[in-house]
């Protein structure tokens, strides 16, 4: 089977050797030679590389992901129809949120790694026609000790804040780990979250044979070439010579881009609109033609470019930034043209929309590659597997476990000076103050302390509350029930903010999906995952896969970070975390137990690394957050914080600093003072109750109580007062004199 496509550079004998050195296998090879009915050119081949890449096909995870709830009556498109999730919340407006991985470049080039995800992930919200009004992100680190994780933070979190902030849209939260692990390969998931008005949305979609086909924004260039297949293998010592793969980014470019598509799309001139990320114009080209069940003709000859003599195959793999791929309405060229020219940006045909759904790419009059649109998208010719699994081999360890074990002899305070030190639970403000939480002028962020950020819907009286969430020890501990934790850690949030959990985005970042153990993790937290998105009502609206994480040293925890998108009715439903006033009760609602299985306190100060899960019952989860939300509506609770990380004695801190104001506590007898005090057994959230409340808060709660195992419990600890920490009647120091050793931890690290 010889092709039939000339090439300009006659590259027409590809073979096996070829395709496996672009990362496809022997198997892939036949089957790309069966869909075109020849052997594909190097062009092709290397179109087929890139959209069959674990990054754009996933063909080894597609097969589980479709086992996620993926729909909800909220939901106006359902899961992978369009680049992000779309949300109804009400008053004639939708959201469109989504979060995906920038691993790979960031571990290479950090800052640039970074920036260009965010501008990524900012693109995927405003092609479909929202003004994206809010970012996340949620973080992984090496050990903080170590230089090269130093570089790497700085560089990461520089080139997040430097983007977001040029860019003009607030970054309202997110989250930041330090683990071991992810020593070589940090993580970087951004998530993006915009508003528009229903029915004023555009889709990825091309049809109309004769229809104009454009290309907006930037110059293509030879950056970020091959990037999603360099995304799709491991990080070893030589990836430092891929670093061409890593795209470079323009923030003020994107904006000017922002503003000119938004302003198209209300012309009603187009047909369709894609960006341009990952596999660069021919992805675009693709996966817009197979929605459409259309082709093109591509010239690319006619694309405007920044370098000279660029070949053909290196314009359709070119991940350059701030591009856009758009189909116009024939006869509507001149108003789109107008447009972009205003704005100073590129917009040049580059072809235009055929009956045949086949892509045709011709170069200086020559036909460089001819492909089936459908071949090469997710969901059509590109293949899907099904990989095998078996329980990892350290879960014996984990078995192994005993708590009896661990001696409870530490003196408490001891522990806590030292936990608030931790680089997973103190202050991340080093982070956080690089990021304008309140720039941009379509909407504002409250910045008012919560465990999920709330962001004021412009025109309306809603406001939307968004958080990103992962304790990928858990998940290491427990792919199944770390899984549920995620999802379920998310929606506590949303409802300790006062907000009800509506739907969720999610970005899986795992190790070699070929290594069985891994393979396992990723099964097991998709099958926890669903089934609290199920419990918790909140289905999977989309998100990313990102496998091959892992350096020299194995894989990291799987993280299978979850975005998840709260809406509250009216401000007036919020809940801060702060203590308001001296005097007030301080309750724990929730149960407590003997559990310290995988907290900070067992892992990084007793210094044991595998452990099971915390406890984590669903029902248990889902009755919490039922009752915080009725105490919320009856106007019973003046503070909540949801207990996570660092346990009951963090909890209580956290939301001391807050306000500047004391606590006095009493821990429970009936257990171990390390677990009360520091283990994070799960579905447990410390309130504040005025006093002239205590009797109306405390019959709400014993009205929920049933006789099963999983209804909710609660308990007086204590009182707001003065500005000490007192534990059981011994003074534990100022507040002001703790929030010193939880502000400072991590930057003294970096001095």
């Amino acid at each position: 089977m010889q092709s039939t496509v000339e090439t300009s550079d006659k590259l027409l004998n590809t073979t096996v050797e070829t395709a496996e050195q672009l990362g496809l296998t022997a198997d892939e090879f036949e089957r790309i030679k069966t869909i075109l009915g020849r052997v594909p050119n190097f062009t092709e081949l290397s179109m087929y590389s890139v959209m069959w890449s674990e990054h754009c096909s996933y063909k080894n995870s597609i097969v589980w992901l479709k086992s996620l709830p993926r729909e909800g009556d909220r939901l106006l498109v359902k899961a992978g129809e369009e680049n992000a999730g779309l949300v109804d919340i009400g008053d004639g407006y939708a959201c469109v949120f989504k979060i995906e991985s920038h691993n790979h470049p960031s571990a290479i080039e950090p800052f640039q790694g970074a920036a260009t995800g965010v501008g990524g992930i900012h693109r995927d919200i405003f092609t479909m026609g929202a003004r994206p009004i809010a970012a996340l992100n949620s973080l992984r680190f090496g050990n903080l000790k170590d230089a090269k994780t130093q570089h790497l933070l700085k560089g990461i979190v520089h080139g997040i804040g430097h983007y977001g902030n040029c860019f003009g849209v607030p970054t309202v939260g997110g989250e930041a780990y330090f683990e071991d692990c992810y020593g070589t390969n940090p993580l970087v998931n951004a998530m993006s979250v915009g508003i528009v008005k229903v029915g004023q949305t555009v889709s990825a979609t091309s049809y109309g044979p004769g229809n104009p086909v454009f290309i907006v924004g930037s110059a293509t260039g030879k950056d970020g070439i091959g990037g999603a297949s360099f995304a799709s293998a491991d990080i070893t010592e030589e990836s430092a010579e891929d670093l061409p793969a890593v795209q470079v980014g323009d923030p003020f470019q994107e904006k000017k881009l922002l503003e000119a598509c938004l302003e198209v799309i209300k012309t009603n001139a187009l047909v369709g609109m894609q960006d341009m990320g990952a596999a660069g114009i021919t992805c675009s080209t693709a996966e817009m033609s197979a929605k459409g069940e259309h082709g093109m003709n591509i010239y690319l000859d006619k694309v405007p470019t920044r370098q000279e003599n660029m070949k053909a195959w290196e314009m359709l793999l070119s991940e350059s930034q701030e591009r856009m791929l758009i189909v116009v309405h024939k006869g509507r060229e001149a108003e789109v043209l107008k447009i972009f020219e205003k704005w100073d940006l590129h917009c040049v045909q580059i072809g235009e929309v055929t009956k045949e759904p086949h892509l045709k790419f011709y170069m200086n009059g020559m036909l460089e590659a001819d492909v089936p649109a459908e071949s090469l998208v997710l969901g059509g010719g590109a293949p899907q597997y099904h990989r095998a699994y078996t329980e990892p081999a350290y879960f014996e360890k984990i078995k192994a476990f005993d708590v009896q074990n661990v001696q409870d002899t530490l003196h408490p305070r001891f522990v806590a000076e030292r936990l608030v030190k931790l680089p997973n639970i103190a202050s991340k403000r080093w982070i956080y103050t690089q990021y304008d939480s309140m720039v941009g002028t379509a909407n504002a962020s409250t910045n008012a302390p919560s465990d999920a950020a709330i962001v004021l819907v412009k025109g309306t009286k809603k406001a939307l509350a968004l958080t990103t969430d992962c304790n990928s020890r858990y998940v290491f501990a427990s792919p199944h029930i770390g899984g549920q934790i995620a999802v379920a850690e998310a929606a506590r949030n949303i409802v300790c903010s006062g907000g009800e959990p509506v739907a969720i985005t999610n970005c899986l970042n795992f190790g070699n999906p070929y290594d069985p153990e891994v393979y396992y993790q990723f099964v097991h937290a998709i099958k926890g995952m669903g089934e609290a998105c199920r419990k918790f009502n909140t289905p999977v609206t989309g998100g990313n896969v990102s496998f091959y994480n892992q350096g020299p040293d194995g894989p990291v925890y799987p993280t299978p970070t979850i975005g998840m998108l709260g809406i509250l009715d009216s401000l007036e439903q919020r809940i801060t975390l702060n203590f308001k006033e001296a005097g007030h009760l301080v309750y724990l609602v929730g149960r407590s137990r003997n559990d310290i299985n995988s907290s900070e306190y067992l892992h990084k100060i007793i210094g044991i690394e595998h452990s099971p899960a915390p406890h984590f019952h669903l029902e248990e989860e889902h009755q919490l957050q039922a009752a915080i939300a009725k105490l919320n509506k009856a106007g019973l609770i003046q503070s909540a914080h949801d207990v996570s990380e660092g346990g009951l004695f963090i909890t209580l801190l956290e939301s001391a600093m807050a306000s500047g104001l004391g606590f006095d506590v009493h821990t429970n007898s009936n257990f171990r003072k390390d677990a009360y005090l520091f283990g994070e057994s799960q579905s447990r959230v410390v309130v504040t109750v005025k006093p002239e409340d205590k009797e109306k808060f405390e019959a709400l709660l014993h009205g929920l109580i049933d006789a099963s195992d999983h209804s909710v419990r609660s308990e007086k600890i204590g009182v707001v007062k003065g500005e000490h920490v007192v534990i059981d009647g011994e003074d534990w120091g100022k507040v002001g004199e703790w929030k010193v050793l939880y502000d400072t931890a991590i930057e003294n690290h970096l001095q």
